[in-house]
């Protein structure tokens, strides 16, 4: 893999956007932990501090070792990183008298700067802290201010550090993309040669490489991120490539059926597997979600054991892990506090002595979809709303039960088909049904009802870390919802989730 950017990560919520934006420029970057950085940096070519949650001033505050980075490899310090070296060599930062926060516009730009060509006069940028630097580190040379912060852009004679205290990854910041590119391409001289085409080319032989002539076994899901990484494994190995695909009796309706018949065509080597009583008899009585996704995740394991066995010299299980995968798995100090368990990211028990290969763990949501283009990939299957790995069982709260499931997948059925007849679904990232754990009254003809309420979910985003509610016609809901509560005996009432990631997530559980 092109190790050509490296960012270090001091907790901030925006460090996923910083790469986000790099990968725009068809660069290649990693994230890693500010106190776990890769122990060889000679691949590098540039180095991105993140902003923190953090104070510099705090006693608990992330101190980064970067004697093997100051002056030895082109740095951008953003927001807690420009403060940090302010802070410790020789400048002063400090409470601000006024909180930092929200849009902002330059008023001073200093001339014949590289890092700032092209930018216009009063460019929009966004800021986000509550401490200021009032004094700049040792060697410091103002270049960009705003009528609030006067050190808002500097840099450092006699190296090629860089440092701002605005965000230039988030959207707000309207330039910020154009500040990346300069510090990237024309300072830092970082190839602009990460492509579609590109990565396909060197996984396929990294995969020849570490796979050799072994056996793969790999789960298909019908989703974007696994079919991406069996025909990237095909392309690799071919017949060496085993593709089961397991019912878990919490997939949409009828999706067992139309995802194997989507397959067929495609040349890879499937197996169906219909496991639905086998999980849900093991969820059965199961309502804490974690425990939901634990039990499933085993249960997979399971499965693939058992269908494993009846292969012969199987070395490895693929997975169609991705990036934000990896990101929301890890924090900068250890283990993160768990906001939800990822079903594929994470060792598997020594019992299935394989081992894991994951051709994606690198790539966002939108990067997979330009990959899997590329390969020439069905364009239909490649738009795929994203489908969690636990299936309808984090849609359903509280217990699974048949009766649950059958409700859920013909309320899903009608909220998916309408968006694809009335032409919404290709303008929503994400949609589906949630069956909430009560019940509601109401009347269906002179009868009274006591029946199921659903909430339906559609967002917008682009990688999933963040999220908006998608404003759906209200014509369109009205419709929906009546066809909802004619034809899925069991509800009487739907309500439209209009809360975004953050502060909610995407799934309810």
């Amino acid at each position: 893999m092109q190790h050509n950017v490296l960012i270090l990560d001091f907790g901030s919520q925006y460090t996923q956007l910083i790469a986000r934006r790099v990968r725009e420029l068809n660069i290649f970057c990693e994230i890693f932990p500010y106190n776990n950085p890769p122990a060889d940096l000679s691949s590098y070519k540039a180095v991105i501090l993140s902003g923190s949650p953090f104070s510099v001033r705090a006693e608990d505050a992330p101190h980064p070792d970067l004697s093997q980075i100051r002056g030895k490899l082109p740095l951008l310090a953003v927001c807690y990183g420009a403060q940090y070296l302010a802070h410790f060599n020789g400048g002063e930062v400090a409470p601000s008298n006024i909180r930092e926060y929200g849009r902002a516009n330059l008023s001073y730009i200093k001339e014949g700067e590289p890092f700032l060509a092209g930018v216009s006069a009063h460019s929009q940028v966004w800021m986000s802290h509550s401490d200021t630097i009032k004094k700049l580190p040792e060697g410091g040379v103002v270049l960009a201010s705003t009528k609030d912060v006067e050190n808002a852009a500097y840099r450092i004679e006699g190296e090629t550090t860089y440092a701002i205290q605005y965000h230039p990854e988030v959207y707000h910041s309207t330039e910020g993309k154009l500040m990346l590119e300069n510090f990237l391409v024309k300072i830092a001289e970082v190839p602009q040669n990460f492509t579609p085409n590109s990565f396909v080319e060197e996984i396929v032989e990294e995969l020849k490489n570490k796979i050799g002539n072994d056996k793969v076994v790999l789960g298909l899901s019908g989703g974007v991120d696994s079919t991406v990484a069996a025909v990237l494994l095909n392309k690799a190995i071919g017949a060496n490539l085993y593709c089961i695909f397991v019912n878990n009796g919490l997939l949409r309706k009828n999706e067992f059926e139309n995802v194997l018949h989507q397959y067929k065509d495609m040349g890879l080597n499937v197996k169906g597997v219909d496991a639905s009583d086998r999980f849900l008899s093991q969820l059965a009585g199961i309502d804490d979600p974690e425990t939901k996704r634990k039990t499933i995740g085993r249960v997979f394991i399971e499965v693939f054991d058992d269908e494993a066995h009846l292969l012969t010299d199987v070395k490895w299980l693929a997975q169609g892990t991705i990036y934000p995968d990896v990101i929301e798995s890890v924090s900068v100090k250890g283990p993160s506090a768990t906001i939800k368990s990822h079903h594929n990211v994470g060792g598997l028990p020594d019992f299935m002595k394989l081992q894991v290969v994951e051709p994606l763990r690198m790539l966002f949501k939108d990067e997979v979809r330009r990959v899997g283009a590329s390969l020439g990939i069905d364009p239909e299957l490649l738009g795929r709303h994203p489908f969690p790995g636990p299936g309808l069982s984090i849609r359903i709260l509280g217990d699974i039960t048949p009766e649950k499931v059958r409700i859920l997948q013909e309320v899903d059925h009608v909220f998916i088909q309408g968006l694809k007849d009335h032409g919404l679904y290709d303008k929503v990232w994400q949609a589906g049904a949630i069956l909430l754990p009560v019940n509601s009254v109401g009347v269906m003809g002179d009868e009274r009802t006591y029946e199921k309420v659903v909430a339906l979910r559609a967002v917008e985003s682009t990688d999933g870390m963040t999220a908006d509610w998608v404003h759906l016609p209200y014509e369109f809901l009205m419709k929906v919802s009546n066809e909802i509560i004619n034809k899925v005996k069991g509800v009487n009432r739907v309500v439209y989730d209009i809360s975004s990631k953050p502060p909610a997530t995407i799934e309810w559980e």
